[in-house]
């Protein structure tokens, strides 16, 4: 267990079940004592007598196994520090927000140019992934995706291809809201899950 997971799971153990699942937009299954949360467009489970994390489908495998480091402590802390606060519709982009500098520093840098360099003139692949991770489209750029990365974390990916005299470039952008959710370092997890996605 990373560190702060095992901090999060016994903060999650403690909370009202019937508070997190409006908060979180989760569900709960009192039988099996685990929430069910929609992630990317599909179902992740968290059990948690055994503290663990399983899926329904293969699409969604990569989140909790390949890209655990950024995943686990994010769905755990959305799940304790989640709000019944709707979008806002208003988005921002990562440094604008308290704290977000983390985002500018270091190997905190999203690798943004990956998601450009994939992508560049390439709707079809761009918008067929966004619609396997739940996506939908957006008239952004010149190509955008609408993501939800967990039921109250609305994520923005925009690119603007490249051409002759420019390089293509991309975008990443959050709804106001988020900070309402989780803490700014889990935001940072969770927008690196949903580059890595696209990326994957």
């Amino acid at each position: 267990m990373w560190p702060g997971e095992e901090q999060a799971w016994d903060a999650l153990s403690k909370l009202d079940h019937e508070t997190v699942q409006k908060n979180a937009l989760a569900f709960f299954d009192p039988l099996a004592c685990s929430y069910t949360l929609i992630c990317f467009g599909n179902k992740i489970n968290i059990t948690i007598p055994d503290r663990s994390f399983s899926v329904d489908s293969g699409v969604i495998n990569t989140v909790i196994t390949d890209l655990s480091d950024y995943s686990k402590l994010s769905i755990l802390n959305y799940l304790v520090h989640a709000r019944e606060i709707p979008l806002s519709e208003h988005l921002v982009r990562p440094a604008d927000l308290s704290g977000g500098d983390i985002f500018s520093r270091g190997t905190h840098v999203l690798p943004l140019d990956k998601i450009s360099d994939k992508y560049n003139n390439d709707r079809e692949n761009f918008f067929k992934k966004g619609s396997e991770l739940g996506g939908s489209q957006l008239e952004y750029g010149d190509m955008a995706l609408r993501l939800f990365p967990l039921p109250r974390i609305l994520v923005v990916l925009i690119v603007w291809s490249g051409d002759d005299e420019f390089p293509p470039r991309s975008s990443l952008l959050f709804d106001s809201s988020c900070t309402f959710h989780m803490p700014i370092d889990t935001l940072w997890s969770t927008a690196m899950l949903t580059v890595q996605m696209m990326l994957s």
